[in-house]
């Protein structure tokens, strides 16, 4: 039905729009820390700060959502 086809189509941009800004933020986050003397290409340890600062960010944000996602369902 046409209000099911609305609400996955909001759904969907939201899940969208929460993506964009975890990317946005990762970036944001994790190239200032990281990047101390921007060059031609990235260093390894450089690459290995990336990773890891990634890695931690997206534990970060899998954790808030969770718990985020259980007060909204609950209410």
């Amino acid at each position: 039905n046409r209000k099911q086809a609305v609400m996955d189509q909001v759904r969907n941009e939201l899940a969208l729009a929460n993506a964009q800004e975890l990317i946005n933020k990762i970036n944001e986050k994790c190239f200032s820390k990281c990047i101390t003397k921007p060059g031609y290409k990235l260093e390894s340890g450089e690459q290995t700060c990336i990773a890891k600062c990634m890695d931690r960010y997206m534990d970060a944000w899998n954790i808030v959502s969770r718990a985020y996602i259980g007060r909204v369902q609950k209410e």
